[in-house]
Parts: structure tokens; sequence; C-alpha cells
């Protein structure tokens, strides 16, 4: 059987988040994984939208330079309330307080892809909506215990636990999740590498 060939990988994958590793395999990407492991802190005066961009950038271009042949798929994602840049908790603290401020309210969330290969980096940027409902300090405290907002952008997952504070979301969801499948789709398409891969050749 040909199982061998379907799996070989197209794309390296700069990430290590298993999120993304599952969205990229839902949309047919062979690809293989490889941490960037870079300096997330952002630039004095650096804006929400340059931030998240520079940081796929950087992702991509860091395993690129590094020696990896395939081309390379990076992404950054960012929680954005007032034009505050909310990454991951530093620790149950900082995760209790991201999650009151964003209680009620209407956040952003920008999740940049980028795509680094022989030609330079390609890159897309999706801008998402999200509406929290009132959340109880004694909610907060529990969501922290489960264990999941720690290594995540704004302190909370919208696949997992979360999803019960959520009242809307308005643009992408896979976007939100980490990685926007179609602005992926697009960087793919535009660096020649097929998705629907593994379905495709099945047929």
């Amino acid at each position: 059987m040909g199982s061998k060939d379907l799996r070989q990988p197209v794309v390296c994958l700069a990430s290590v988040s298993p999120r993304r590793r599952e969205l990229l395999s839902q949309i047919g990407v062979p690809h293989v994984v490889v941490g960037a492991h870079i300096d997330e802190a952002a630039r004095p005066g650096e804006g929400p939208r340059d931030y998240v961009k520079r940081m796929a950038r950087e992702k991509a271009l860091a395993v690129r330079e590094r020696g990896e042949a395939l081309p390379v798929l990076a992404a950054d994602t960012t929680v954005v309330l007032d034009d505050v840049i909310y990454g991951k908790p530093r620790d149950r603290d900082d995760g209790i307080a991201m999650l009151q401020r964003l209680s009620g309210r209407l956040h952003e969330v920008l999740t940049a892809v980028a795509v680094a290969d022989a030609r330079g980096v390609d890159l897309r940027l999706n801008a998402s909506s999200v509406r929290f409902r009132p959340l109880t300090l004694e909610e907060c405290n529990a969501y922290w215990e489960t264990g999941e907002p720690r290594d995540k952008a704004g302190g909370y997952a919208v696949q997992g636990a979360a999803a019960v504070f959520i009242e809307s979301i308005s643009g992408s969801y896979s976007g939100v999740m980490g990685l926007p499948l179609f602005e992926t789709a697009e960087l793919l398409r535009a660096a020649g590498l097929e998705y629907w891969w593994r379905q495709t050749k099945a047929l």
C-alpha cells in the first residue's frame, strides 16, 4: 500500500503547538514539526498587528535558516484588548487578571501566518473578534485549575473548556485556535503546495 508515500511531508511546521498540528492535518497537509524558539518580547512602541506579523515571520525564518529544506510554515497568535497585547500568562495571578479583563468584553484575536521558502517570506494576517460573557472570580479560578490557560494567548482556549465563556465569535474559528485555515491555504497555494493531500491521493 502507499501509506508511506501519503505521509511524505511537504512542509515544516515551525510550531510545537498540538492545535496547529491538528489544524494542518485537518486540511490534509503532511508535515514535520520543528520548534522555532525565538525571543517573543514585543518591541517598545510596537503595535499588536506589527508584533504578530513580525513573530510569524521570524519563526519561519529561524527554522528555515537552520537549514530546513522544506518550506517552513509558522504562525503567531495574540489577544488584543484596548490595544494591549495579551500573550501567554506568566503565572496564575496574571492568568486570572487576563480573564477578568476579558470578562463581558469584546476583544480581538490576531493570528499571522508566514511561509518561508526559496522565494523569501509570504505572510497573511487574520483578525477575529470574540465576546466573553461576564465571568465571576470563582469561574476564573476554576478555569485556571483545569490547566488549560497556562500556554494559551489571552489565557484561554476557544476549543476547550473556555467555550462556555464565549458569547460570540466574528471571524475565523481556526484563526482563534491559532492557525487560520483560509489564509494558510492561500499561502500554500502561492507556494505551489497541495492541501487535502491525503484525501485526494487516496481516491
